[in-house]
């Protein structure tokens, strides 16, 4: 008997190691070289100034992942159910003003009042102040949409904005991060012909968007490589695409033009050691993807925003390192001196006053 356990557990030791190392995955990952993860000191040092947020609950919903705010000054979010929620100025009242039946994730009001929504699933749409939703775009360059992420429109009705991955959808987020391929756009929406073309690919995982205060750049987060590009989108420098910020501590979400020439970046989590480590190892990332998805690699709980001046240096640097009450931030958007922050998975979203913070 005790041999035929013994022959029973190596048996299924063997298919165990050809499942893990041999069984067919759907990603093709490449590889890529990280470089070593900046410690959380001088420009990074951990602190938990974010705990000063007021939370404030989405109803029976959850993930506001970005904020907006009308000019009257009502706060309107978008979550996982499709639901875009709007509240009253100081964060009373909420109540379901539109659903776009999709994933809203980026949210921008245009001059005339509308909501622009960057919908992961329904392309980029637009909710008029009545609630009516139209679709603006759905592909880009004979291309369909794969993960509308972040959008930002400028004062000439140009809405910029990033399609993140043209393989994988939102379902299938760690897919993309495993394969690690560039499969990113930069897109644009010309409100004045009602086309959408693209402006850049090869993209790593393409996500916030910024315009800068005179709209001659863009800037594009680079969530899986770290960083923020730079892409100069009218001027004389027009077509030149640049790095921003570069090996960033963990991984850039939103990305917003906030007052005196400040960005702000939201980081959805610091790095992974492992998957840092699996990055020049192909074989080690479709390993992970075929272990079971709650032995995969997790985000740690600790929301962290960065301010950055026009030249990428670092200003400001909020965290809460503890992660209690708030997590997975990736948006923040500056409305006087109010900071508003998203989650992709929280049941609430945030805001702390500029003016009490050191």
């Amino acid at each position: 008997m005790g041999k035929k356990i013994a022959g029973w557990v190596v048996s299924a030791l063997v298919v165990l190691v050809l499942y893990l190392f041999l069984w067919p995955v759907p990603i093709d990952p490449g590889p890529w070289d990280p470089q070593p993860v900046p410690a959380l000191e001088g420009d990074y040092e951990e602190n938990r100034l974010l705990q000063g947020m007021e939370l404030f609950a989405t109803p029976d919903s959850r993930g506001p992942e970005d904020v907006a705010v009308d000019s009257e000054g009502r706060v309107y979010v978008g979550v996982q159910e499709g639901k875009i929620i709007r509240y009253a100025p100081d964060g009373s009242s909420p109540e379901v003003w539109a659903d776009t039946g999709g994933r809203p994730l980026g949210l921008d009001f245009d001059n005339d009042g509308n909501l622009i929504v960057a919908d992961a699933a329904k392309g980029l749409l637009s909710i008029d102040p009545g609630g009516t939703i139209s679709v603006l775009c759905t592909e880009a360059d004979g291309v369909a949409l794969g993960l509308t992420d972040d959008v930002d429109v400028d004062s000439q009705g140009v809405a910029w904005f990033s399609d993140a991955s043209v393989k994988w959808g939102h379902h299938h987020v760690m897919s993309e991060a495993l394969e690690s391929r560039p499969n990113g756009r930069l897109v644009k929406y010309d409100a004045s012909s009602g086309e959408c073309t693209v402006v850049l690919t090869g993209l790593y995982f393409a996500n916030g968007v910024a315009v800068s205060p005179d709209e001659s750049f863009v800037l594009v987060n680079e969530t899986m490589r770290y960083r923020t590009k730079r892409v100069y989108v009218r001027g004389p420098r027009e077509g030149v695409v640049e790095t921003f910020i570069d090996n960033l501590p963990g991984f850039p979400d939103g990305i917003s033009t906030g007052d005196n020439g400040i960005y702000w970046l939201a980081i959805y989590a610091p790095r992974n050691e492992l998957l840092d480590t699996a990055g020049p190892k192909p074989w080690l990332r479709r390993l992970i993807y075929r272990i079971p998805t709650a032995l995969q690699p997790k985000p740690r709980r600790h929301p962290f925003v960065l301010g950055l001046d026009s030249d990428g240096k670092v200003v400001h640097n909020l965290q809460d390192a503890d992660g209690k009450d708030f997590s997975k931030s990736t948006s923040a958007e500056q409305v006087g001196d109010w900071l508003y922050i998203g989650s992709l998975t929280e049941p609430k979203w945030g805001r702390i006053r500029l003016s009490t913070l050191p």
